[in-house]
């Protein structure tokens, strides 16, 4: 529910601004009115409905709702208004773009990095709205592209889930006996000096796996992501996520073990070890025989943990010594232009390539934002540094 303390006088029908203008707000909250028994109504929703039916005949009926009154009426130059003083879902922009700032410093320290340090000081400085009863919709943004800006990779990893969900009500359709399985497949630490030569060997053997007739039995399509995080000693851990989407038979007579995963694994890696790989069926869960978490709550958390962040934030962030933030340099040399995201078989064209991604895919990162019922203006919000937050800035509304 918006936070709106600075602007509403909750004990009256009026919202105030300094400007001295009382507005009524005749749709302050999304709220549904779907009470049959008087008895049983939220305190705060009878007076809401008392309200309403007090409205004085000759307040002006274009304005219906706060995003209005911002727009028609905004503050005065004096009020600080944030973003997440308007729309508690959004903000989260305050904290991604925080990260941003940090991880940019970070590149502005090293000569080397200064094009990326530009890039993302330019990154998203602001975020344009439409508006309406139901909330705010985010119009237009502005991004570096920089494949370490938590940002943008933030905004990668929405735009993917989003697609992924789609893809998997498709797949229901087009294959309703098929079953998930969540696969996560590692290799020994490595030095961060090493991690290019240690992911393309990794990337190698997926592909010598993917051909292998065990594999190709049971499974009919993949997304395979990659993360890299820090160890504790400084080395890089690479790992992969994958998402299986694997035939009926795959439980029946094409079952592989974990053990056997593993055994695979260590094989088309050829190492003299034996890799932890883990590995389980995407299922509901029950407790005392309920159903407490669905089959399509359990594939979507599946979606959400594959198609994550493909580098912490935390670990780009370091604790601020020079190691740390040569270690984070080290990283952006050789992850330099490699791919973290694939896919084959069924889900081949479920995602996006990287370098496919537009501004317009980032800001509509779903169906739902770009047919929202908005017209062509927009309350815009720029991010003021200092205080590391995005206010509402009506001078550059459009």
């Amino acid at each position: 529910m918006p936070n709106l303390i600075p602007f509403v006088n909750k004990y009256s029908v009026f919202i105030g601004t300094d400007t001295n203008n009382l507005i009524f707000v005749k749709t302050l909250h999304d709220i549904k009115f779907g009470y049959t028994d008087a008895k049983s109504k939220p305190a705060y929703l009878k007076w809401y409905e008392e309200q309403l039916s007090a409205v004085p005949d000759d307040i002006p009926p274009a304005i219906t709702n706060i995003y209005e009154h911002l727009y028609q009426i905004p503050p005065s130059d004096s009020t600080d208004l944030s973003l997440a003083d308007i729309s508690d879902k959004d903000s989260i922009w305050d904290d991604q773009r925080y990260k941003t700032e940090q991880v940019g410093d970070i590149y502005g320290y090293n000569a080397e990095f200064e094009t990326y340090a530009e890039r993302m000081t330019d990154c998203s400085t602001f975020l344009a709205y439409g508006f309406g009863d139901f909330g705010l919709k985010l119009k237009n943004a502005n991004f570096c592209r920089v494949r370490h800006c938590p940002v943008c990779q933030w905004r990668r990893s929405l735009l993917w889930k989003a697609n992924m969900y789609v893809a998997y009500d498709e797949i229901k359709e087009k294959y309703p006996t098929h079953r998930w399985l969540f696969l996560t497949l590692t290799i020994k630490n490595c030095d961060i000096t090493d991690l290019r030569e240690t992911l393309k060997h990794m990337n190698d053997s997926w592909h010598k796996l993917v051909k292998r007739v065990k594999f190709l039995r049971g499974v009919e399509g993949w997304i395979k992501t990659t993360e890299v995080t820090k160890g504790k000693d400084g080395t890089a851990h690479p790992h992969f996520h994958v998402m299986l989407l694997v035939k009926p038979s795959y439980f029946a007579k094409n079952y592989i073990k974990q053990m056997e995963w593993s055994e695979l694994w260590q094989s088309v890696l050829k190492v003299d070890y034996l890799p932890v790989v883990d590995v389980r069926a995407v299922k509901a869960k029950k407790k005392k025989g309920v159903e407490v978490y669905s089959v399509d709550d359990a594939i979507k958390s599946a979606i959400m943990e594959t198609l994550k962040y493909s580098v912490k934030p935390a670990d780009m962030i370091g604790d601020g010594t020079a190691a740390s933030n040569e270690w984070f340099y080290e990283l952006t040399r050789q992850c330099y232009k490699l791919r973290f995201v694939s896919s084959g078989g069924a889900l081949k064209d479920a995602l996006k390539c990287d370098d496919e991604i537009t501004d317009d895919d980032l800001v509509n990162i779903n169906q739902d934002d770009i047919e929202s019922d908005t017209d062509d203006r927009r309350l815009v919000f720029t991010y003021k540094k200092p205080i590391h937050k995005y206010l509402y800035n009506p001078q550059f509304n459009q």
